[in-house]
């Protein structure tokens, strides 16, 4: 059964790399640019904590609530979702707010106008790995998504407080980054990788299919609680010359947030759904309802926890500047359609 889940997890990372890309080159072929008059294209993730966009999107709400034809392309990583919106592949998406930071201090044209979850970081360890513990990480290895990811930010910041670095800075703990979250069940099978920041429901799967040790729960991670794990993301120069479509698409997120505090089965059927048709893998019932439990599905954006990880992420050397994020969020569509 393990060997099975995990060559299904390797094809998954196949199916959901190359989506992504043949979506893109399908749309820039097709001249199908940001701001176009014939589509709106919105990005997002087949993750969990997505669930308010796969919910949006197989629900029908952003067809419902946008005046123009809606597209949607799906990414593997933040990395590729980022070059989307720099190319105008996309016009508005769901990201992590780890690429999204590090985009907009390069003086990339970006901003926020709300969140999608909060929380869905997990980290584990494998079961013979011997670390129960971050105190047990020294000499070990660790993977996450990307290098100076939302997840890589909160693991190294945490064992930096204990003394703890990657081979990154100089230390013995080493990191593997650009690990797509469905392969880590394959590395972790195969003896590869010692340990995992993993976002849902990715984490609880290593725990619950795979005799994952869970070494920090995901509201004891660095800014658990309040670091919104998905945010959604579009340019200044879109939400200037489009307002409208920004709040249309608001509002269907809106609606998806209260379907999902509302139906919690049929969200969970709905993003499985979703994940199988991407990467014909479907993740057991009580993967993704033990990995609900390990997040928030929220509007709310907390500013402050996207400078706090900011700081986090300058400590650790990912950027070369004293972060600033003047600027970087602007919530006030979403905020007057929340308080309707």
């Amino acid at each position: 059964m393990k060997k099975w889940f995990a060559l299904a997890a390797s094809a998954a990372l196949l199916s959901a790399c190359g989506t992504a890309e043949e979506e893109n080159e399908e749309a820039q072929a097709s001249g199908n640019n940001g701001g176009s008059e014939e589509t709106f294209d919105i990005g997002y993730f087949p993750n969990l904590d997505h669930a308010a966009a796969i919910v949006g999107k197989e629900k029908g709400y952003f067809e419902e609530e946008v005046s123009q034809p809606v597209e949607f392309t799906n990414f593997p990583n933040g990395n590729d979702f980022i070059e989307a919106l720099d190319t105008g592949v996309i016009d508005l998406g769901y990201v992590g707010p780890g690429p999204a930071i590090n985009y907009y201090l390069s003086s990339g044209d970006i901003v926020l106008v709300g969140a999608a979850a909060n929380g869905a970081t997990l980290i584990v360890s494998r079961e013979d790995s011997g670390i129960t513990s971050l105190e047990d990480m020294a000499g070990s290895s660790f993977c996450t998504p990307g290098n100076g990811c939302t997840h890589n930010v909160q693991l190294e910041i945490m064992l930096k407080d204990l003394g703890l670095e990657s081979n990154r800075l100089g230390g013995e703990v080493e990191h593997q980054s650009r690990v797509n979250p469905a392969s880590m069940v394959a590395m972790f099978e195969q003896g590869q990788i010692d340990a995992a920041a993993a976002p849902e429901p990715w984490g609880t799967l290593l725990v619950e299919e795979h005799d994952a040790n869970v070494v920090v729960e995901w509201d004891d991670v660095f800014l658990g609680e309040e670091l919104a794990s998905v945010v959604i993301a579009t340019t200044p120069e879109f939400l200037e010359e489009n307002p409208e479509t920004v709040e249309e698409a608001l509002r269907a997120h809106d609606r998806a947030v209260d379907f999902t505090a509302e139906n919690e089965a049929e969200t969970l059927e709905t993003v499985n759904d979703l994940i199988y048709d991407l990467t014909q893998t479907r993740l057991p019932e009580t993967v993704l309802e033990n990995a609900w439990q390990r997040m928030v599905v929220t509007s709310e954006l907390h500013a402050d926890a996207l400078q706090g990880w900011a700081d986090a992420s300058y400590e650790l050397q990912f950027m070369d500047n004293e972060p600033d994020l003047e600027g970087f969020v602007d919530t006030s569509i979403l905020d007057d359609i929340t308080a309707e």
